[in-house]
Formats: structure tokens, sequence, C-alpha cells
């Protein structure tokens, strides 16, 4: 579904992402897992052309991107920031159809139909994005990224501004949807624990560089190399931590 040949993308003299080559399967849901400044979210940000790369070659079902205007291609491509990114001075309503209404399409019922998926209240529609909670925000986000029924899911750090329950929960709705929907889904994460607890294929990044592709069974089995054993750390102490509490 999405396949990167010998792709490079630098800042100067920084390699922000030096020479990848990977592929990505149809109805795979894969995290791409680094510390900051490893690279993972310059990566995400080529396939749909956020960002330009200085050479190599990204596909999308065997065609360039680069072959297809940016607009176009990013309505085939559903995108979720950190941040949510929706237009503040527009209702949720209007932010969920905004695909749909640039590509000429009916809304129809379709608002309410994505409020439905992403399991919030039909009469939340009307409301401004300010009068919703940080959650709530987040799946709008995700409803309208996946209004226009776009193939693939792009989430870039798309969970890292929620506190750690509606984290968990969106999560959890996140998979769901990916199942439910037959979606191609990369989630950038720095977070080694949602990585392993969402995906069923994790890529670490380092440098600019794949240096792990595992799944999340094998990460734990401790394999992955040094860099992601670094990152399963975090997780594995929390664990031990709190089996200690529990004695």
């Amino acid at each position: 579904m999405i396949a990167l040949d010998r792709v490079s993308r630098h800042y100067g003299a920084v390699a922000a992402v030096d020479n990848i080559s990977m592929t990505v399967a149809r109805g795979a849901f894969v995290a791409l897992v680094g510390a900051s400044g490893s690279g993972k979210s310059t990566l995400l940000r080529m396939m749909n052309r956020l960002e330009t790369p200085d050479s190599g070659r990204v596909t999308i079902d065997g065609r360039a991107v680069s072959d297809e205007a940016p607009h176009r291609l990013r309505r085939r491509i559903g995108y979720v920031f950190q941040q949510h990114g929706l237009f503040p001075h527009m209702s949720v309503a209007a932010n969920i159809a905004i695909g749909l209404r640039l590509e000429g399409r009916p809304v129809g019922d379709r608002v309410g139909e994505m409020l439905d998926l992403v399991e919030l209240p039909r009469a939340i529609a009307g409301r401004m994005p300010d009068a919703l909670s940080g959650g709530q925000r987040q799946r709008v986000a995700i409803a309208r990224a996946l209004a226009t029924e776009p193939p693939i899911l792009l989430l870039d750090e798309a969970l890292g501004a929620l506190d750690p329950v509606t984290r968990d929960s969106v999560a959890g709705r996140l998979v769901a949807l990916h199942q439910r929907l037959g979606l191609t889904t990369l989630l950038v994460t720095h977070d080694m624990a949602e990585a392993l607890l969402t995906a069923t294929r994790v890529l670490v990044m380092d440098k600019g560089r794949i240096v792990a592709d595992a799944t999340p069974a094998q990460l734990v089995a401790g394999e992955g190399g040094e860099v992601a054993q670094g990152l399963m750390a975090v997780p594995r102490h929390q664990a031990e931590r709190l089996a200690a509490l529990a004695r």
C-alpha cells in the first residue's frame, strides 16, 4: 500500500530521514517509534507531501505521490495531528464535513455517522471546538480524517496531548476503527507502550534511520537491538515498579 525507496530528507547538514526503504502492507497497523528528533514525523509527513524528499521515491498503491496534486492526494489519506488541528471558527459539523464539501460530495447524514463512529453524541455537532474536552476534540479530528473514506490513516503523535485515561480510551477506539474499516494505519509515537498495545508491527527510528522492524512480541522478548530495548526499558521499569507495589 505504501512504499519508500531510498528516501532522504535533510535540514542543512542534519539528515532527518537517511536513505530509508520500507513497505507497508495494505491493512497493516504500523507504529513508528523513536526519541524526539529521530525523524519519525518527517518520514510520515513525506507520505502525504507535507514534506518533500530530497531524494528517493514515495508511492501509494503503486503510484508516486509526486504524480498527484497535493490536495487531491491528501483527500485520500486521513491525517491527524497531535493538537487535533480543528478549525476554531468552524463548528464540529463543519469541521467533519469540510473534506466532503471540498470534493463537492453531498454531506447528507455523514456528520452524524462519523460522530457515531467515534462514539460522540450527535448533539455536539453544533458546538465549537473550544467547547469540547481534549479527548472529544481529538475524536472529532479522527472523524474528520475518516469522513471521506480514505484507505490510509496517518497519526502524527495524535494521542500525545491527552491525559492517560483519555489516551488509552482513544487508542482503543483507533484500533477498533482500523479493524472495522480495513484501514492501513501508521502511528507516530515516542511512547513504546502505546506502540506495543496498538500496532502489529513496530519500526524503531534513530538518527533518521530505521534500526528495528519487529512485532510487539519480539520486542517484549528482548529482540530489536540496543535502541529498541532502550525504549523498552521505560514500560518494563514501570511494570516492575507496579508489581513491587502489589507485593
